[in-house]
């Protein structure tokens, strides 16, 4: 291209003489000759220099039809929502406790806190169709959208904060919480069935815990035994294991969990007695 726009002239090898090869560019008097055993730069003349010029401002003119997009430019919020499936039918109390689990635990890998604070606010209104609010939040923390949506975006130190779309939008496959009379069309185990075995638990609340249960108990009855030592409502409770939520009909045995393996237990039961705050 540059040696059809004439900017450098002929390119060729020089001929076999006394003082070693060399490669002209341009040919002439107004040649640029380099040595070959010297490799430097013999003479450039104000001709190649003005083609210089030229060859930059044509790079120049070039950007100008053809702008590229430059990383970091913020953009507005978009409204419309992410769609997305569940790996499985997800209940509403699933899913609180799946966006509680990520907020409690974003803070703690990067970024800064006030800017995981002000993105869990951002998302609550993005979800009430608060539009207007969710950009004033984004805007007063300095927070940039590149692609204008708050699955990636970033603070003003260049930091990068990404927000799983399950904190965002609901799942397109979310079913409808079992209520309580549901619950109790599961039929007792039989006394003494199966045999008694230690299952370990470790709570929302950071207590780990040792349950005695059976490998004929239902997940439900064993949310039961959990009550009767820990005083947490069956209701409140949310079993986990693998990353997997625990239906409450399923039994021990079904579950085939290794020895010394943890179950997780999501608590959203509220303090029985509340502290009250002081004026």
């Amino acid at each position: 291209m540059l040696k059809s726009l004439g900017f450098f002239g002929e390119l060729k090898i020089g001929a076999q003489q006394e003082e070693g090869d060399v490669l002209e560019i341009g040919g002439g008097k107004k040649g640029l000759v380099l040595p070959k055993s010297k490799l430097c730069l013999h003479r450039i003349t104000k001709e190649y220099w003005s083609n210089f010029v030229l060859l930059l401002f044509f790079l120049n003119f070039s950007f100008f039809f053809y702008p590229t997009v430059a990383l970091g430019r913020n953009q507005p919020l978009k409204k419309e929502k992410p769609k997305w499936k569940s790996d499985y039918p997800m209940t509403d109390g699933q899913l609180r406790s799946k966006r509680d689990e990520f907020w409690d635990t974003a803070p703690a890998f990067e970024g800064r806190k006030e800017i995981w604070d002000a993105l869990k606010a951002a998302a609550h209104a993005f979800e009430s169709n608060d539009h207007e609010l969710a950009q004033a939040i984004i805007d007063g923390a300095n927070i940039t959208l590149p692609h204008g949506a708050l699955t990636e975006c970033y603070d003003e130190l260049g930091n990068r904060y990404q927000l799983p779309v399950y904190c965002l939008a609901p799942p397109i496959n979310m079913i409808e919480e079992k209520g309580d009379l549901e619950t109790l069309d599961i039929p007792d185990p039989p006394p003494n069935s199966g045999h008694e075995c230690q299952l370990r638990l470790r709570l929302s609340t950071g207590k780990d815990l040792k349950l005695m249960v059976r490998s004929m108990d239902t997940v439900y009855h064993m949310k039961r035994r959990l009550h009767a030592v820990e005083g947490v409502e069956p209701g409140s409770q949310r079993w986990f294991f693998s990353g997997r939520p625990l239906a409450d009909k399923m039994k021990l045995e079904e579950l085939k969990i290794p020895k010394d393996y943890v179950v997780q237990v999501i608590v959203s039961q509220p303090l029985a007695n509340p502290t009250p705050v002081e004026n």
